[in-house]
């Protein structure tokens, strides 16, 4: 062999060698990344390639599939009562991608989770039977949450206080997340994102806003706590009217001819006393309340029921005077509704805080569990002593106080209304709160509830908690008991 042709050989080779040794480490090392790309279409036809798993409420799905016809996504997701359970579901859109559980658990759903290969699967990637999602939403506490909304802008949350399950979660106003699953749902889509209020955003979980008079519950749980004050009935040192901390301003309550001064906790519970939550704030001073927040779950940027909530927030660095207005719910405190439930689930729990989850196990086609939450795995917040007396002083309020509209016919209810103030000098109309727990003695059944009413559209005069919040946490507490 010549030396021209020995060296042609020679490159040739090496050329050879090289592509092979590419091709190897792209199988070997790059295979799965590239598999994985976002901008892998093979991917995407594989998640539609067959009808997705479901999510399941009470044994039956609130999910389902249907074949598209001319696309190479063989398959769309459509919703039963999509706009009822909208706020647990999420979306999932060939074109927008997905959300909530539908977005946790997408690889699940659509089948390409690793967990429901088997280990010939594993080799062959051939694609497994999609898993299924089991909620613990009771239909029954959330169509009564939904249909009590109505057409007002807020949301609500109900909590099992025992084992943490979330009962209810509902947002408004909804959505039906049908008709943005597919990849031509462009106008709908549009219309849903510049809506000024909103529907996308689950306000359950992720719109945090001034909680009002209902963060009152954490001040007296930090007063008992700390031994500010030795029970509900024991009288407090409030001056009314109060005048904020190094300044001018004087705090109103709302009812000027309630009796507030020096009153005890049950009768500023009672009233909504706000000298009296305000001077108690105050004298514990901001790292003791912020200290009881955070127990109940304040300042918590990693509450997920799977779902991710938003931090509800105790603010830090305030002087004495914005430590007072945080004693009513007010200056930089913000909460979810969930977190609101939380506070009286713990109360109406003996103080125990059991954390909430809304789906108990996803599951394969077999049924065999790949993930399972706990029921009741709780945490201590508060003395067995100080949720006593704060059930007690609850009860007050809705039998004789500002939260009678959340009264329920045999059971034992006690609540908090609380009004937020919105904007400027308070110009925009106020947020409408209200919390409250239930238990039924006869059957032992007990449910902790949140209602926000962001916007109702009544006159400014005509907000209140007991007026549009309460009505919505007793629909959704007598239909708990049940």
């Amino acid at each position: 062999m010549n030396k021209t042709i020995r060296h042609t050989s020679v490159f040739v080779l090496i050329l050879v060698l090289a592509l092979l040794g590419r091709a190897t480490w792209v199988q070997a090392y790059e295979g799965k990344a590239l598999a994985d790309d976002s901008k892998n279409r093979r991917k995407t036809i594989a998640q539609y390639a067959q009808p997705p798993g479901n999510i399941v409420v009470a044994g039956s799905p609130v999910t389902g599939s249907k074949k598209t016809e001319g696309s190479d996504l063989a398959y769309k997701r459509t919703y039963t009562d999509g706009e009822l359970y909208a706020a647990v579901t999420g979306y999932s859109s060939q074109a927008y991608g997905a959300t909530q559980l539908e977005g946790i658990y997408s690889k699940v759903l659509d089948g390409t989770d690793d967990r429901l290969k088997n280990p010939v699967d594993a080799v062959t990637r051939k694609q497994q039977e999609p898993g299924t999602v089991v909620t613990t939403i009771d239909p029954d506490v959330q169509k009564a949450a939904y249909r009590a909304l109505g057409n007002k802008k807020g949301a609500a949350v109900a909590v099992d206080p025992a084992t943490g399950r979330i009962l209810a979660m509902v947002s408004t106003p909804s959505y039906d997340p049908s008709k943005i699953s597919g990849t031509n749902d462009g106008d709908v889509w549009k219309e849903l994102t510049t809506d000024e209020d909103k529907p996308l955003v689950n306000r359950a979980l992720r719109q945090p806003l001034p909680p009002g008079s209902t963060f009152k519950l954490v001040v007296a749980a930090a007063a008992l706590e700390d031994g500010l004050y030795g029970s509900v009935d024991t009288a407090t040192r409030s001056p009314d009217p109060y005048t904020l901390p190094g300044t001018r301003t004087v705090l109103k309550n709302e009812n000027a001819s309630a009796p507030c001064e020096n009153a005890t906790i049950r009768t500023a519970l009672q009233y909504s006393c706000n000298n009296v939550f305000a001077k108690m704030a105050a004298d514990l001073g901001q790292d003791k309340v912020k200290a009881m927040a955070e127990k109940f779950g304040f300042n918590d940027d990693e509450l997920d029921v799977p779902v991710r909530a938003y931090a509800s927030v105790y603010p830090s660095g305030m002087d004495k005077a914005q430590t007072a207005l945080t004693g009513i719910g007010q200056f930089d405190v913000t909460a979810t509704p969930l977190q609101m439930a939380m506070v009286s689930a713990a109360i109406a729990n003996d103080g125990l805080l059991a954390a909430p989850h809304m789906v108990s196990q996803v599951v394969d086609s077999d049924g065999d569990a790949l993930t399972s939450f706990k029921d009741g795995d709780t945490e201590r917040i508060v003395s067995s002593s100080t949720a006593e007396q704060l059930r007690s002083a609850m009860v007050t309020v809705v039998e004789k106080g500002t939260g009678t509209n959340a009264a329920v016919d045999g059971a034992e209810v006690g609540g908090k209304t609380g009004t937020a103030q919105h904007g400027e000098n308070n110009s925009k109309t106020p947020y409408a709160w209200f919390t409250s727990y239930a238990k039924d003695p006869s059957t032992g059944k007990q449910v902790a509830v949140a209602v926000m009413i962001e916007d109702s559209g009544a006159a400014r005069s005509e907000v209140s908690g007991n007026g549009l919040a309460a009505p919505v946490a007793q629909k959704m507490m007598e239909a708990a008991l049940k």
